[in-house]
């Protein structure tokens, strides 16, 4: 399995990450026509936002109602890890509810670079996706 996301998509992925460290960020990526379009940055309403994140319902509605306006449709869930690989957690894998999405992990890590791997996870199983960079949106 492949995803194509554009270049300035994933540097506002990155960027998001590296905002708060320290904490776990997530949001979501609509698209048109299976094209990636926009992030949409949620807050994180965890009670542990630096171990977990759990998005924001009142900001999630909001994203998803802008995507439905521009004419989008849901096409990733991403999140950090600060302090983890950038692999599915068991949490990760019990609250996936969207099995057709790409979920997107970023791990904040390792020193000065960022990680970033697609996966689709269905029924408790992880399958890998494989990043490709598009130049142009």
């Amino acid at each position: 399995m492949r995803a194509r996301l554009p270049r300035t998509l994933i540097n506002q992925l990155l960027a998001h990450a590296q905002q708060t460290p320290e904490r776990e960020v997530c949001g979501l990526i609509g698209a048109k026509q299976g094209e990636p379009q926009h992030c949409y940055p949620i807050a994180n309403a965890a009670a542990d936002p630096a171990t977990l994140f759990t998005m924001d319902p009142t900001a999630q509605i909001a994203a998803m109602r802008t995507m439905r306006e521009r004419g989008e449709a849901l096409y990733g869930i991403y999140h950090s890890h600060p302090h983890s690989p950038p692999q599915p957690s068991r949490t990760d894998l019990e609250q996936a509810a969207y099995p057709e999405t790409l979920y997107l992990i970023i791990s904040l890590q390792t020193q000065g670079v960022l990680e970033m791997r697609g996966f689709r996870l269905r029924d408790q199983r992880v399958s890998e996706v494989t990043l490709e960079i598009s130049e142009s949106r």
